[in-house]
């Protein structure tokens, strides 16, 4: 009798603990959270890997997940990534020396699934979206960039033939001379100073 007692609490005591939490027990009516799904070729089809708030946790995820999608969730790691301190501000137009400022940290959390999931392959045309259109605006933003700072991209107008000349000085084709004028014999300047030992 005692026996089976035992028994009866070890098998009480073995489903307790292999049961999963309870999902969906918080209940979240207009959520103003975002998570981006990422594109993670290096993963396996059961693995996911998401950008998430910094107050979001393991259990909120895997809530998310299964009513949202229904897709039940094995496991989920996480982990939060600081950012490089920078000069100033991001949205400063010339930064300030000597203030820096921290970005805020991003969360990333990689989650198992029980099914597979695959990206669908990039799109061969990109008509719909009209890239075309989106990359002219980025190439006409950098060259407004670059009208306001001439400095960066305009060389020296003798700097090709330095070049040039570098590499026949390399190749033997030509010996190196210096330009500047002999005036003779050096000449002592300070000769009445007297030198204190």
């Amino acid at each position: 009798m005692a026996a089976a007692g035992a028994a009866a609490a070890t098998a009480n005591a073995l489903t307790a603990a292999t049961r999963q939490p309870r999902i969906g027990s918080k209940q979240i009516f207009l959520p103003n959270i975002t998570l981006t799904l990422l594109r993670t070729p290096f993963l396996p089809p059961t693995y996911a890997s998401f950008i998430v708030p910094l107050t979001f946790n393991k259990l909120d995820i895997k809530d998310y997940l299964y009513h949202a999608y229904s897709v039940r969730v094995l496991s989920v790691r996480s982990y939060v990534q600081q950012q490089q301190v920078r000069q100033d501000k991001a949205r400063e137009k010339v930064p300030k020396p000597r203030r820096w400022f921290r970005p805020r940290s991003i969360k990333k959390m990689t989650v198992e699934m029980e099914s597979p999931f695959v990206w669908p392959p990039e799109p061969e045309d990109y008509s719909p979206w009209d890239k075309k259109t989106f990359e002219a605006l980025e190439k006409a933003q950098e060259n407004e960039r670059d009208a306001k700072k001439p400095y960066r991209k305009q060389s020296t107008p003798g700097r090709g033939s330095i070049a040039a000349q570098a590499q026949r000085l390399l190749k033997g084709e030509e010996r190196w001379k210096p330009e500047w004028e002999d005036v003779g014999e050096p000449l002592e300047v300070e000769k009445d100073v007297p030198l204190t030992r």
